[in-house]
């Protein structure tokens, strides 16, 4: 509140000292040189009434004095008009510091709305609301991904803890029902393990690129291809690549990663003599990545939703030890942190068709 007084006070003070300083000016400017004048009427004009005497003007210490009296009583005039004029302004600013106030206190669902007449602070109100809005919208995404990471973590925690105390409370387990018992816990914690470093994958993605380099898609699509092409094998998918040379700039480990999450999800949700292809090319001023699949067929209306924390599309993939809902997710937070664009299609006989268009050559901003 004292804050705000100081404020007024010193606007109050800069508004009455313009006001005086125009006081002034008129004096000195207007007020002097007239005292100089006289005062006369025409002489010789044959006429009863005409005036034939001539008076002495205003004088000089009479036109100070006036002035002086003046000056002074516009003082308070000129302190309480700009008291109220410098209140006047600052009403917007004093509900969008109370609201601002309310909002940080916890209420996110609260906005200025400041109205009109549209001016420089019902805009800077207008953009405050905006920004409250995207803020509310973020922390709503963040306890959503929080539930549900907790909730994917929990599940095999739980799953583990049912694990040991079933086999401890067994009386006859022997050697062999033991020894099965530790490998399903350890692949529990294996599943946990992967799932902690997708997590932290997409911390990663989201804190965005801190180095740039030149790469080459096509032979980082390559290398991943590569490592891929077992697993592939056994699920029956026939893996191909197109790759001609696309160089762009960015961090190799998050584009690695975005290619590898691209490549991952082809495969994972795709069905027995299947296909992925990857292709890589230079279009102009951009290079692409594009990642075509089989699988099942994907109404429109659902595709932005498997670029979200923990979305899966088929329900019967809930709880599966082959994905945490989390690659494509990645991919989205990759694609913005190098400021490339994502375009994602169903195609008609199913599957997916994505897209990444990166910046061909040096990134503008690199040092």
């Amino acid at each position: 509140m004292t804050a705000r007084r100081s404020l007024q006070t010193r606007l109050a003070l800069a508004y009455a000292a313009g006001i005086y300083a125009a006081g002034v000016f008129v004096v000195v400017l207007v007020a002097v040189p007239l005292a100089s004048i006289d005062a006369a009427t025409p002489k010789g004009e044959p006429s009863s009434s005409a005036i034939t005497e001539t008076g002495p003007g205003i004088s000089l210490p009479q036109l100070l004095t006036g002035s002086a009296v003046a000056l002074v009583l516009l003082i308070p005039v000129a302190l309480a008009l700009g008291w109220f004029v410098a209140g006047r302004f600052l009403h917007p600013l004093r509900a969008i510091t109370a609201t601002a106030q309310i909002i940080s206190a916890g209420d996110l669902h609260r906005r200025l709305d400041l109205g009109e007449p549209t001016d420089e602070l019902t805009e800077l109100g207008h953009t405050l609301d905006d920004l409250f809005a995207r803020l509310e919208a973020s922390f709503d995404a963040q306890r959503h991904f929080v539930a549900n990471a907790s909730h994917e973590l929990l599940t095999p925690l739980a799953g583990l803890r049912t694990l040991l105390e079933v086999a401890l409370a067994d009386p006859d387990a022997d050697t062999d029902t033991l020894r099965s018992a530790c490998q399903e816990a350890l692949a529990l914690g294996g599943h946990q393990e992967r799932l902690v470093q997708a997590l932290l994958a997409l911390a990663t993605s989201e804190r965005g690129v801190t180095r740039w380099d030149t790469l080459d898609l096509a032979r980082v699509a390559e290398s991943v291809l590569a490592s891929r092409r077992d697993q592939a094998t056994r699920k029956g998918i026939d893996l191909a690549g197109h790759l001609t040379p696309a160089v762009t700039t960015g961090d190799p480990r998050l584009i690695e990663s975005l290619v590898a999450n691209l490549i991952d999800n082809a495969i994972r949700h795709n069905h027995a003599d299947g296909h992925v292809q990857i292709t890589t090319q230079t279009s102009g001023a951009q290079v692409a990545l594009t990642v075509t699949n089989s699988g099942p067929v994907i109404p429109g209306n659902q595709i932005q939703r498997l670029f979200q924390p923990f979305q899966k599309l088929a329900p019967v993939r809930h709880g599966s030890r082959d994905g945490y809902g989390l690659g494509l997710a990645i991919v989205n937070a990759v694609t913005q942190a190098h400021h490339a664009t994502l375009t994602t299609s169903a195609r008609p006989d199913g599957g997916l068709s994505i897209t990444v268009r990166f910046a061909n050559g040096s990134h503008p901003n690199r040092p």
